[in-house]
């Protein structure tokens, strides 16, 4: 171990190791392999980059997060180590260049994207390579019980066999007990030795809120406006919507999603980091491989589809030790839409079949035909055609894609932006003069919330629907609007491809994987019920909940999460009487918010807020759907 200390010292300047890195890095230097298990901003990379600097050779990295990826390889090369990044967007030529000189050229790391695995000329220089340790970064990715399931993973198990003799080392930050073993075997690991860090976060508050006026609540959470914070929510007009909302009550946000162009993507990143913005307001495409120390609350405003995407996301809180919170704010109206969006779209058998026949009638493919043909893919006008249920659709086709019946490009659902790049009072005048685009326009607008401020994919299908007009019609407007400098429009005429990988068989294409079908779902659901679980139960300890998730059956209770720290006193019926009166005195004059009737009553915020509960749960009030409160007749 001393020349691993050595190596800490000269290029990191650490001098001890945190906990359970020695161990894994002696496992690593017996060449044995290694699942480890360490919570985020617990030194993972350390655990490869040093046995693979002690021995002769290069390690090969696999990861998903480009960034991370970029990120890595450029802290190596300033430390003067030889690495190399393999991505995307590289030639053929520069390709074979790239891994000729991870043979020849003496390179310590070479980071590569699993999709790459996929390549033969990949795969055989890696032959050639002097292999002296494998990593696979995110491995819970590898297993369908996992929560973020990658089916380019499912590649990795061929380093296995170009290099049987390697060790290789499976790195991630939480798994359950079922994913770790689903790990070993897809990678074909030999008698892995397993290093298992406490998931405890004794610094982390756990909370969970009810609240009907979330945005209100949100307020009150970041009360400190010079504190650092995510805000997660679960779509790309509700980022745009919320950091609007908080810029508006004076706040330093900004918005975070997939549908972001790279350049974008880097620029907010760069402001958040940098301190410049302190909230950033994202869905779940933010966050893997960004490690901010100072990050102050983690802040849901809709409920994650798994307690393992949640306890990732919540961890990006306080990794500097200090106290940080992480809160999900959530009421009644939550539950069906989780249901709905998660349970309701997956696919089933009989689902997944029907989808697979209409995509070879969409590109009139004959039995028994089809096998490596690619077609260009309009994905709205297929749901459209055939009248099939957009979200359900799209999980099918991910499907699909993993049991590699069809491969779905990379582009998908990138097709069709919009921004209007005048002010709202001028479009007013423009449709004044030209009153045949108020249809479209007005659709645009009902549909798309923030489209002033930023380009945001639009559905033409569905707003020809809203505007009562056709495609031809509705792109002939929008065409006229960018020519006139009203709109900043791009078009992408088919927004995917998709290549099948077999012939057409219909049924007998997908009843092989029929089990794996029903596994999915049925995996799928287990992990929304666990998550609702944790939710409801305001009995047991939040830390302690999700730790036993995690199988950690001992831990403790944390004693400062919502249901640890100490509650109000049971409000006494005179005083729920007299909250009960006031409420129903100021409804009568007209419908009101949480916010306002805690602002106008003088009682304390809770005691409040413990009533209207109640009045709900008795159907005495109802809530609009603008969040109001009213009297039931």
């Amino acid at each position: 171990m001393q020349q691993a200390k050595d190596i800490l010292y000269k290029y990191w300047g650490y001098s001890s190791f945190k906990s359970l890195q020695e161990d894994i890095i002696i496992a690593a230097e017996k060449n044995q392999d290694i699942i480890a298990l360490l919570p985020t901003g617990g030194g993972k990379s350390l655990c490869f980059q040093i046995p693979a600097l002690q021995k002769e050779g290069i390690c090969i990295i696999i990861s998903p997060l480009v960034a991370l990826i970029e990120d890595q390889v450029t802290a190596l090369q300033e430390k003067g180590i030889k690495a190399m990044a393999i991505t995307g967007g590289i030639s053929f030529s520069e390709l074979d260049t790239l891994l000729d000189n991870c043979i020849y050229g003496n390179y310590k790391f070479l980071y590569l994207s699993p999709e790459r695995l996929q390549q033969d000329l990949v795969r055989e220089r890696i032959k050639l390579m002097p292999v002296n340790l494998i990593a696979i970064d995110e491995a819970h990715c590898i297993s369908q019980w996992g929560h973020d399931f990658r089916p380019a993973y499912l590649n990795i198990s061929v380093l296995r066999d170009l290099h049987p003799e390697t060790p290789i080392m499976a790195v991630t930050a939480t798994a359950t007990k079922k994913v770790v073993l689903d790990i070993g075997e897809q990678l074909k690991l030999k008698s892995p030795v397993v290093f298992k860090n406490s998931l405890e976060r004794k610094n982390i508050r756990f909370n969970v809120l009810i609240a009907e006026d979330k945005e209100y609540r949100l307020r009150q959470l970041l009360e400190d406006k010079n504190e650092s914070a995510i805000v997660y929510v679960r779509s790309r007009n509700a980022t745009l919507e919320i950091s609007n909302h908080l810029t508006k009550h004076g706040y330093s946000a900004a918005a975070f999603h997939g549908g972001l162009s790279s350049k974008e993507k880097s620029k907010q990143l760069n402001s958040w980091l940098k301190e410049k913005t302190k909230i950033m307001v994202a869905t779940n495409a933010f966050g893997m491989g960004i490690d901010k120390p100072n990050v102050r609350h983690v802040i849901h405003l809709n409920l994650p589809e798994s307690l393992e995407s949640y306890f990732q996301e919540a961890g990006r809180a306080g990794r500097d030790g200090n106290s940080s919170v992480a809160t999900i704010i959530t009421n009644k109206s939550d539950i069906p839409v989780l249901k709905n969006q998660f349970v309701s779209s997956l696919p089933d058998l009989s689902f997944a079949i029907l989808v697979y026949k209409r995509l070879s009638s969409y590109f009139q493919i004959a039995f028994g035909e089809g096998l490596d043909t690619t077609h260009d893919f309009n994905f709205a006008d297929f749901c459209h055609q055939y009248q099939l249920n957009n979200t359900k659709t799209y999980n099918t086709l991910q499907l699909l894609d993993r049991i590699s019946i069809l491969k779905l490009s990379q582009q998908f659902q990138k097709a069709t932006s919009l921004q209007f790049v005048i002010s709202n009072k001028q479009l007013f005048y423009y449709l004044e003069e030209n009153p045949r685009f108020d249809p479209v326009v007005k659709a645009i607008l009902r549909t798309y919330g923030g489209i002033f401020d930023n380009k945001i994919q639009i559905n033409l299908v569905s707003i020809c629907k809203k505007a009562g007009t056709i495609e031809k019609e509705a792109l002939s407007i929008i065409r006229n609007l960018e020519k006139d400098k009203i709109v900043d429009f791009v078009h992408q005429q088919n927004d995917a491809s998709i290549t099948f990988l077999v012939p057409r068989e219909d049924e007998n294409s997908i009843y092989p994987f029929s089990d794996y079908i029903k596994n999915q779902s049925i995996n799928k659901t287990e992990k929304i019920e666990a998550l609702l679980r944790y939710v409801e139960n305001d009995k047991k300890c939040r830390s302690q909940q999700l730790l036993n998730y995690f199988g950690d059956k001992n831990a403790e209770k944390c004693g400062i999460c919502s249901v640890c720290m100490p509650k109000d006193k049971y409000l006494k019926k005179e005083l729920i009487r007299s909250i009960f009166d006031d409420i129903v005195a100021l409804l009568k004059q007209k419908e009101e918010n949480s916010r306002t009737i805690i602002d106008r009553l003088p009682y304390q915020e809770k005691a409040i807020l413990k009533v209207i509960d109640l009045m709900l749960d008795k159907e005495l009030i109802s809530i609009t759907p603008t969040n109001m409160y009213k009297l039931k007749n």
